[in-house]
């Protein structure tokens, strides 16, 4: 199986920035696309931002222009740096990827436990 590990997240003023990191460890062949999803109290979880293996980008249309997404292959990281935080960004963000996980080619879909962002006004 596969591990996903998210840390950077924390209290911030709006129009300040905070750079999310998501680690993957574990039984890993190759990593497919990574992402950062998103949930407020009573909303639904919603996809931020989207990087697959070979570097191509899409983003919740919220967010353009203020996040960046970005991945280290080698290091089988994804990070999410957030400028001109929002209180609206205020959620629980989750790092989520699709890996394969056995060397005959099982695909999983794996999430990380969550980390808080909060953006106060």
């Amino acid at each position: 199986q596969v591990q996903l590990v998210e840390s950077g997240g924390g209290l911030v003023q709006a129009g300040g920035s905070l750079r999310l990191s998501c680690a993957a460890s574990g039984n890993i062949f190759s990593i497919n696309d990574m992402g950062w999803y998103r949930q407020a109290p009573g909303k639904q979880r919603e996809l931020v931002a989207n990087i697959t293996s070979g570097g191509s980008t899409a983003y919740l249309d919220s967010v353009k222009g203020r996040f960046i997404i970005s991945r280290d292959n080698a290091k089988n990281t994804v990070h999410l740096l957030m400028n001109s935080l929002k209180p609206e960004d205020t959620a629980v963000y989750y790092c989520q990827s699709h890996a394969q996980y056995t060397l005959l080619g099982k695909i999983g879909s794996f999430w990380g436990q969550g980390t808080q962002v909060t953006v106060s006004s």
